[in-house]
């Protein structure tokens, strides 16, 4: 396991954490602002985490794929790439 990985491991298990205050916070009836700010913790560690492993992906597997002569293998990629990109953004 690389660096950057691990990296968005911590983020993930950081949200996991953030998610069981929200719902402990929601069945304990507190302040509404507060649970809004710890949900918007969980988005930004989310966000984070989604980059870390959309630059991963792009310096790798992406790389690697425009590397090569396979034009199916490079359109594919590209349309993935698209993809992830236009739910994220949704």
């Amino acid at each position: 396991m690389n660096h950057s990985q691990e990296k968005v491991i911590v983020n993930f298990k950081k949200a996991q954490t953030h998610i069981a205050k929200v719902l402990q916070m929601l069945e304990a009836h507190e302040y509404c602002v507060d649970i809004m700010q710890q949900n918007l913790a969980v988005i930004g560690l989310l966000k984070s985490a989604h980059q870390m492993l959309m630059e991963d992906h792009l310096h790798h597997c992406f790389s690697n794929a425009m590397k090569t002569k396979n034009e199916q293998r490079k359109q594919d990629m590209v349309e993935e790439i698209l993809k992830v990109t236009k739910i994220a953004n949704k």
